[in-house]
């Protein structure tokens, strides 16, 4: 991989991470636990009017330059997971935001779940591929894709706390991994000039996606601690581009001498899981808004979820 891809996904991820603590700093000021669209609708309204948000949108922004670029000089396979980078980068940045250092418990479970993702893609080391897919291989992809986020979000339904933001993450991250893939469709068609990439229909399916992607995104944030959805988020990110790289782009992953590395980073991957869970960090309001630091009106004040 080169080290132009290596630089521009790693500020692409430190970008993302933040706007992903910036944008739950915004959900926790204005926490809210009723039910009904009515409320969900008052909720979004007054988030995307809180500074915090908005910040986190110019970097989410900034965050989709840089990954765009990286996709146009590197394959998916590779782009997204290092992404992965964002996990370290939420904790770094989510300390300084929300003023509370996480324990080390979570800093371990955190470190093996990047470690394990490094190791597992380095072993694996994802090939370059073509630069654009067939439409028969869209159809099917997105297919695929659509039926789990469907199954996920109906999941999450009956759901609430950790495990509800911890699925609503992972059907935001399969969405953001369709958003990448669609993405390097678009910038696979540059080539073919203004007409090519605006006339077709990857580039328009990008911005739908990108907005479900989105919408699938707050709810997580609304629905539980950042510590719950970051890693699905992440994860999901990953391995669903690995899949939709192979799936679409022809981008293969190396098996036979290399699979005992690829299982230790899968093991790593699941301890880390199972560590974050049992982490204190996770029941103790890490990312909530401090006492006397939300600018609301105490009227708009809830109790954190």
């Amino acid at each position: 991989m080169g080290a132009l891809t290596v630089v521009l996904a790693l500020l692409a991820a430190l970008c993302n991470a933040s706007a992903s603590v910036l944008q739950r700093r915004a959900a926790a000021e204005e926490s809210d636990s009723r039910g009904g669209a009515r409320h969900a609708v008052r909720w979004l309204t007054r988030v995307l009017q809180r500074p915090h948000w908005l910040a986190g949108f110019g970097l989410l922004i900034l965050s989709t330059v840089f990954q765009a670029w990286a996709l146009a000089v590197g394959s998916l396979s590779v782009v997204q997971p290092l992404l992965a980078s964002e996990l370290l980068f939420t904790l770094v940045v989510g300390s300084l935001v929300f003023h509370r250092r996480p324990d080390l418990r979570t800093w371990s479970a955190f470190t093996s779940l990047g470690v394990g993702l490094a190791l597992f893609l380095t072993a694996a080391s994802p090939s370059a591929g073509r630069r654009t897919a067939s439409d028969g291989s869209w159809l099917t992809a997105g297919g695929v894709v659509l039926a789990v986020v469907v199954a996920l979000v109906l999941a999450s339904r009956p759901t609430r706390g950790g495990p509800r933001a911890a699925l609503l993450g992972l059907a935001a991250a399969m969405s953001f991994a369709m958003t990448a893939a669609l993405l390097k469709e678009v910038v696979g068609r540059r080539d073919q000039g203004p007409a090519g990439v605006f006339t077709h229909w990857s580039l328009w399916g990008t911005a739908v996606i990108g907005l479900i992607s989105f919408v699938l995104l707050q709810a997580a944030f609304r629905a539980g601690s950042l510590t719950a959805s970051q890693p699905a988020l992440t994860l999901g990110d990953a391995i669903t581009s690995v899949a939709l790289g192979w799936a679409l782009f022809a981008e293969h992953i190396e098996l036979g001498a290399r699979l005992v590395p690829e299982i230790i980073g899968i093991l790593l991957i699941g301890a880390g899981s199972l560590g974050l869970a049992a982490a204190p960090s996770v029941g103790a309001a890490w990312d909530t808004v401090p006492h006397g630091t939300s600018d609301s009106h105490p009227a708009q004040r809830h109790q954190p979820h």
